[in-house]
């Protein structure tokens, strides 16, 4: 059993706290908010009906905007009622309740490798630092050789980009582009958040 991750440990203090974050993301779009950034990146970064993976999915904006483009997406989430809200609210990828720990798409029937995999929204710094290693190993073996994996998340959350970086290169994965911001803006040694665009060692 994985250790349990900082978001479930709020979830577990705060029972309403999924429902909470649900209904935030839901009013930013009902409020015309621009939610699609991350899915756009990816979007130019794959060919046409690709598969790709949404690792730490929560409710669905990502996946279900790279699904709207034509792709074929399949989301994963540790959280129950952020994947109930995904179904709810983004018809046609196919949703899944799984801790990313321990990611085995092959389990649910899924077993081919994606063309690309991203994991959006702080994803990163959720999760119980004894699982990042392993995190990164599972998307590895989960994306193509010459598929690529992208991870954004903001400094001060506990995780340093360096030892990040490191951590990726130890799972097999070395970065192809550093970015500060989903809408590529450069990286620089500064920046207060990254974007990796990590390719298959």
């Amino acid at each position: 059993m994985a250790e349990q991750s900082a978001w479930m440990q709020q979830v577990a203090a705060d029972p309403n706290h999924s429902s909470w974050y649900v209904e935030r993301f839901r009013s930013m779009a009902a409020a015309g908010d621009d939610l699609a950034g991350e899915a756009r990146l990816i979007d130019t970064m794959v060919g046409r009906g690709s598969r790709i993976l949404d690792a730490g999915c929560g409710p669905g904006r990502v996946g279900g905007e790279l699904a709207r483009r034509g792709h074929d997406v399949v989301g994963v989430d540790v959280d129950p009622v952020l994947i109930e809200a995904a179904a709810q609210d983004h018809p046609g990828p196919r949703w899944i309740v799984e801790d990313l720990a321990e990611l085995d798409l092959g389990s649910h029937g899924i077993p081919d490798r994606f063309d690309a995999i991203v994991c959006a929204g702080n994803v990163m710094t959720f999760l119980a630092p004894s699982t990042r290693p392993e995190v990164l190993r599972r998307l590895r073996t989960h994306v193509h050789d010459e598929g690529r994996v992208a991870i954004g998340f903001g400094a001060g959350r506990g995780y340093e980009f360096a030892d990040f970086l490191d951590d990726a290169r130890q799972a097999g994965l070395e970065p192809d582009l550093l970015l500060s911001s989903w809408d590529l803006r450069p990286w620089l040694h500064d920046s207060d958040f990254l974007v990796a665009i990590l390719r298959p060692i």
